[in-house]
């Protein structure tokens, strides 16, 4: 595998390892969130899931319609960036708090507003997106980010938002291969 490289909060491959071969899938995994939102960049190809990129966008500012801005034009910052054929997000769920669930609603529709309309959007409650990658529905933040490290075969320090995104990813990329044999 080639060395990847840490640009700021980013880890990715070389560019010219980026390129389709034609035959496999970019997947964009998100995470929002109103301060931090996680991306996770993955190709899949013949069942195979390879890292290609992870990071974070993170917000500044106490205005919330600013953040919200920020996370759309770190969106499409990807989007021009990655090109993904498809996209993957978590899926809202309710907190005890509904002023977090509600900000978190928000700056998901933040992210998916800047995501074209060609391109499509595939949802995952976060039980299913942990059951994928752990095989337990209610795995630990630790754990995720463990076997996302394991599946991907790589070795970096990974946020907790960017390992929550790769592994919306590879929960993606597994429920194609379902669709595949089914």
């Amino acid at each position: 595998m080639p060395s990847l490289r840490r640009t700021g909060r980013r880890w990715a491959l070389p560019p010219q390892t980026h390129a389709l071969n034609g035959t496999s899938l970019r997947i964009l995994g998100l995470d929002p969130g109103s301060q931090a939102t996680g991306y996770g960049v993955i190709d899949w190809s013949a069942g195979q899931a390879r890292f290609v990129a992870c990071g974070t966008i993170r917000t500044r500012g106490d205005a919330f319609p600013q953040r919200l801005r920020q996370i759309f034009d770190g969106v499409e910052s990807l989007m021009r960036e990655f090109a993904p054929d498809e996209i993957a997000v978590e899926r809202v769920f309710m907190h005890r708090n509904a002023d977090s669930a509600l900000k978190l609603g928000q700056a998901r529709g933040a992210a998916l507003a800047a995501v074209p309309q060609a391109l499509g959007v595939h949802e995952y409650a976060p039980r299913a997106i942990k059951l994928a990658v752990v095989g337990v529905g209610g795995a630990e933040k630790s754990q995720v980010a463990h076997m996302v490290k394991q599946l991907l075969r790589i070795d970096l320090r990974l946020a907790a938002d960017a390992a929550d995104a790769l592994a919306v990813a590879i929960c993606h990329a597994n429920s194609r291969r379902l669709e595949m044999i089914a």
